[in-house]
C-alpha cells in the first residue's frame, strides 16, 4: 500500500481564535467564543487539491475539568467538519492527571491517524501553535511549522511562519 501525506492541525490557535483567561491563552468555551482564524480555507483547500489528507488533533482537556460541555465541543467539532476540507478529527478530552496516550506532547492521535489512513508520519507535517502540538509532531518524525503566536515565544520548530497561508506554501513547495 501507497503511504500518503498528510498535514496535522492543532485547532485552538491554529484553525480558530484562542481566548485570553487571566491573560493566558485558551480554548473557546462556548459557540460565541469559537471564531475561525481569518483566510484559514484557502490554504487548506490549497493543500486538499495538492492531494495531502488534512487532520486535526486537539487536546481539550476543558471537558474533563467540567469547564466545557461535551455538547458544546460537539457542536464546534460538527461546524469545523462542515466548513474546512478535513479527512478526519481526533480529540483528547483527557486531563494531564489521566495519563492518556492520546494527549498531545504524546503522539497517540497523530499514530491512531497514521495507522488508520495509511500516513506516512515522515513526509507529514505537523501544524501547531505550541510546544506541546511540535513535540507531538517530532515524536513521530513528521517535519513541525509553528504558528507565531504572541504566546508561544521560546517555541522552536523545523520552521516558524505567521499564519496557515505561510505553512501552506512552505508545505507545497517542499513536494
Amino acid at each position: 500500500m501507497l503511504k500518503r501525506r498528510a498535514v496535522f492541525l492543532d485547532r485552538d490557535g491554529v484553525i480558530n481564535e484562542v481566548v485570553f483567561r487571566d491573560g493566558k491563552p485558551a480554548s473557546p468555551r462556548t459557540m460565541a467564543e469559537f471564531q475561525f482564524i481569518d483566510g484559514i480555507l484557502r490554504p487548506l483547500k490549497d493543500l486538499q487539491t495538492a492531494g495531502i489528507d488534512l487532520f486535526i488533533v486537539s487536546n481539550q482537556p476543558d471537558v474533563a475539568r467540567g469547564l466545557l460541555a461535551q455538547s458544546v465541543l460537539d457542536e464546534m467539532t460538527t461546524k469545523i467538519m462542515k466548513e474546512i476540507p478535513l479527512k478526519a478529527m481526533l480529540v483528547c478530552t483527557h486531563d494531564d492527571a489521566d495519563a492518556c496516550d492520546c494527549r498531545k506532547p504524546k503522539p497517540g492521535m497523530l499514530l491512531q491517524i497514521a495507522k488508520r489512513n495509511g500516513i506516512d508520519l515522515s513526509l507529514s507535517f505537523m501544524v501547531g501553535d505550541s510546544m506541546k502540538d511540535i513535540e507531538a509532531g517530532r515524536s513521530v518524525g513528521a517535519k513541525t511549522i509553528l504558528l507565531r503566536r504572541n504566546y508561544n515565544d521560546g517555541v522552536f520548530a523545523d520552521n516558524i511562519v505567521n499564519h496557515l497561508s505561510e505553512a501552506s506554501a512552505l508545505i507545497l513547495g517542499r513536494l
